[in-house]
């Protein structure tokens, strides 16, 4: 048998304070623990600070089944934080603390063999407000075998991006993903299309303009859009019952990513997605644990 894939989730790790207490976050470890599910080989490349908070990440990675292999500890700035509050929809805001750990992510030998070796790498602009973890995240996607992908996840938040980050990741990336609300925001900052345009059109000029293998909007419980070469493909999503959106996304990602390495049409693909970040919205947190019955057969139960 071949080995799973390797996967990383790149970028900020941290701790989301929401109403109901503390959970373990961050685009990337998202991400990560999502793909993990599939059965791939998981990693977050991230930094926490040596503190107790840190330490518990640590921990919680292990019992997840993550590791900690490639987190790295900073001696000076401190864990991440985000506090997050929910409106009445479930859907998240976020105040997000600076100057933390994941602002200082260091260039090292050690990820430059994770970089080398990883079948999938996806990243996203709020570890890039810090340009110090800018240059080691262009870094490693540098560094990534031409063959692997590399998916921009756009996820913005506050004001941590301006269209030089937006347009460097695309530069960088083969794979974008991005919400409705945020392709709006790329094609106003990054000149792209005219107003007249749908959103497909849209997509197909990103998918031409920026070599992309693969495009694809997402419109939360209404499904999404997938763009690739051959065509444009819709999913109208599944009804669930939210508890909270936080980390559905990130589902979906880990989704599209294990469908594309798995060798999925788009049609699957689209469809995978969405009934992971759907699943992921049913639940509190953005790692619910899995039902004994296995994430397949659980995410199979789905229906639209």
């Amino acid at each position: 048998m071949s080995a799973p894939p390797i996967i990383v989730g790149l970028g900020e790790i941290l701790w989301d304070i929401l109403p109901s207490g503390r959970q373990l976050g961050g685009a990337p470890a998202n991400f990560a623990y999502c793909g993990h599910l599939f059965g791939n080989r998981a990693i977050v490349a991230s930094r926490t600070g040596n503190d107790e908070l840190g330490n518990e990440i640590c921990d919680r990675l292990q019992q997840a089944g993550l590791g900690e292999g490639s987190l790295q500890t900073d001696t000076k700035h401190p864990t991440g934080t985000v506090m997050v509050e929910l409106d009445p929809n479930g859907q998240p805001k976020y105040d997000i603390t600076a100057e933390v750990a994941w602002d200082f992510m260091e260039w090292t030998d050690a990820w430059k063999s994770l970089a080398q070796s990883a079948d999938a790498v996806c990243f996203g602009t709020l570890a890039q407000r810090s340009p110090i973890s800018r240059a080691t995240i262009l870094k490693v996607l540098k560094a990534t075998r031409e063959d692997a992908l590399r998916v921009f996840d756009v996820n913005l938040r506050q004001n941590f991006y301006s269209a030089e980050i937006l347009e460097q990741s695309l530069r960088a990336a083969n794979v974008l993903k991005v919400n409705a609300e945020e392709l709006a925001v790329l094609k106003h900052l990054l000149g792209v299309g005219t107003d007249f345009l749908n959103e497909a059109s849209i997509c197909k000029i990103f998918l031409g303009k920026f070599d992309l293998k693969l495009v694809c909007v997402t419109h939360g419980a209404n499904g999404s859009l997938l763009c690739d070469s051959s065509g444009i493909y819709k999913h109208s999503g599944f009804q669930v019952e939210v508890k909270d959106a936080v980390g559905s996304g990130d589902a979906f990602t880990a989704g599209l990513v294990h469908g594309f390495l798995s060798g999925q049409t788009p049609e699957e693909m689209n469809d995978l997605a969405n009934r992971m970040g759907a699943w992921v919205a049913s639940n509190s947190g953005a790692m619910p644990v899995v039902p004994t019955l296995g994430i397949q057969q659980t995410l199979m139960r789905l229906t639209k």
